[in-house]
């Protein structure tokens, strides 16, 4: 049977180690019923007269940089330090049960709107700090968190980056089907019980990884949402950003976004993959970029944030 490649699958798993990092950054940490946050402020010379940031990450076991154990792109952590050099500041966080942040939840205890609470209890902690200018990037998983943390707590804008339009039911099926068709049908009848509110007992090894017993509560609190329609919901200034050689999220989902949203504004930079390096079409090579550290981010990126942060 071949194997999946759950690099490019979404991933949901909370296992994680923390790499270092320092550039006028401060750590913080922040309390919530669920557990502590510890996060990272990049700040600029202005304080908290300059805009800054939330960088919220994707999925599975993704810590404040933009690391796991299984990319190693440092995306979060350069964004956050090239944000910095334009006068922007950032704050990056590990979520609940990754890295530093701790709680005495299971995984069969987490749900989708645990992480949009985490962000919301970031954007009280910078409210409290006196910053009055606060702006959401939510990458991938973290593009719909994002506005669902919007529409909770008053942010100046939003940003989508690399984010779907369509349910995680939608890119699962097309994802397996495109890398392990024969699992399909189980997949597929995985996801109809999960629709329902019916967890599965039996799940093949190979779909095991995606679908064990203990995150299906999860998913199937995730399924609720469609990112089409709660964007709909914003009414604040929304930027939609995807690259055009991502292998993860399509271009369909991007226009999704802006069709649902028709005042966003839509940016798809050539070249950029889903860790926002410069990558080509071709799947080994673009993969070689998220093992890849040292390797900037597309140029284009950080030009075109900086524009609609500081219109």
């Amino acid at each position: 049977m071949k194997h999946l490649n759950w690099l490019v699958l979404v991933i949901i798993i909370f296992t994680i180690h923390t790499p270092t990092f320092s550039q006028k950054e401060k750590e913080i940490k922040v309390r919530m019923n669920e557990g502590t946050l510890h996060g990272t402020i990049t700040s600029v010379p202005e304080k908290t007269d300059a805009p800054i940031v939330i960088i919220i990450p994707g999925s599975g076991p993704t810590d404040r940089n933009g690391n796991s154990i299984m990319v190693q792109a440092n995306s979060y952590r350069l964004l956050a330090e090239e944000l910095a050099k334009e006068g922007i500041a950032s704050l990056r966080y590990d979520k609940l049960m990754i890295g530093k942040s701790k709680s005495d939840l299971e995984e069969k205890d987490l749900r989708f709107e645990t992480n949009y609470k985490q962000v919301t209890t970031w954007i009280d902690y910078l409210k409290r700090k006196k910053y009055n200018n606060i702006i959401l990037i939510g990458h991938s998983e973290g593009s719909l968190i994002g506005m669902l943390a919007a529409q909770e707590s008053h942010v100046s804008k939003f940003i989508s980056l690399s984010g779907v339009g369509r349910g995680i039911d939608e890119v699962l099926i097309e994802q397996i089907t495109q890398q392990s068709p024969d699992v399909l049908t189980e997949t597929k009848a995985i996801i109809s019980s999960l629709k329902q509110g019916k967890q599965v007992e039996d799940v093949s090894p190979e779909l095991a990884g995606i679908f064990r017993e203990s995150i299906q509560p999860y998913i199937i609190s995730w399924l609720k949402y469609l990112p089409k329609e709660e964007i709909k919901k914003l009414d604040i200034p929304i930027l939609i950003i995807h690259g055009s050689t991502d292998i993860q999220v399509t271009n369909e989902d991007a226009n999704l976004q802006h069709e649902a949203n028709p005042k966003s504004e839509l940016e798809i930079i050539k070249g950029m993959n889903h860790v926002l390096k410069d990558a080509p079409e071709e799947m080994k090579e673009n993969i070689k970029t998220y093992y890849n550290p040292k390797l900037p981010l597309h140029k284009e990126l950080i030009p075109i944030l900086v524009k609609f942060i500081n219109d």
